[in-house]
């Protein structure tokens, strides 16, 4: 199994209220530092550097962790990432979740790249309890040597989503610690948001491009996302 070297901690996620949502809400991690737990950078606090974004009423656990690409002077293994140099990963899967308390329905979608099989699970109330609404199996598509970013282990990405019924309020993501980077979580659609760029025409196949954690660590070796 290869480790996700991420080289940047970095994340910052623009969340979704959705209770009753018009339009989806896009999180893309830009803003939160480089290895920093997201904690309330989108809940009206800050994450664990002091950095604040949109309050959308959107929590993290201690665990979930944004990294910046190593091109942009982050540590994060990491290449092509749909928005700009910053994405989402955890270090502990057994409690890595999301907390929307106002709640969201319709759908709920995001880009991945990953070394390993994965499950996201869309919950009804918070803390990952309730009802499971709905669940997104994360395959593992993870492949170096990718070029053009201009580096990062971690290069190719994959758009994917779920549609569900009722009103959600956490999100909990089951994949192996550091061996997995999300970017662009969207609420309210089952196709992730790409901000400042158009929709593909066919979402479901995303950018060539994963390597969150170094370069140097590839094929026979673990390749992580940060560097330790």
């Amino acid at each position: 199994m290869k480790s996700l070297k991420l080289a940047a901690f970095c994340g910052a996620m623009t969340f979704v209220s959705t209770s009753a949502l018009a339009t989806p809400i896009t999180l893309t991690f830009e803003g939160v530092g480089d290895q920093a737990a997201v904690l309330d950078f989108y809940n009206g606090g800050t994450d664990s550097v002091g950095n604040s974004g949109t309050n959308y009423g959107v929590s993290f656990s201690r665990t979930s962790l944004g990294i910046i690409d190593e091109d942009a002077g982050g540590t994060g293994n990491i290449a092509h990432e749909p928005s700009p140099n910053t994405v989402l990963f955890f270090l502990d899967s057994n409690s890595a979740t999301l907390n929307y308390a106002a709640g969201f329905s319709t759908g709920f979608s995001f880009f991945y790249s990953s070394s390993t099989e994965a499950t996201v699970n869309v919950w009804s109330d918070l803390d990952a309890t309730g009802t499971l609404l709905a669940q997104i199996t994360v395959s593992a598509q993870f492949s170096d040597g990718c070029t053009g970013d201009p580096t990062g282990d971690f290069c190719n990405w994959t758009a994917t989503g779920v549609t569900f019924d009722g009103i959600a309020k956490s999100i909990d993501f089951g994949g192996t610690a550091n061996q997995t980077a999300y970017d662009n979580i969207t609420f309210g659609s089952d196709r992730p948001g790409t901000p400042g760029v158009p929709e593909p025409a066919s979402w479901t196949l995303i950018v060539a491009g994963f390597g969150l954690a170094g370069q140097s660590l590839r094929r026979r070796t673990r390749t992580r996302l940060f560097h330790a």
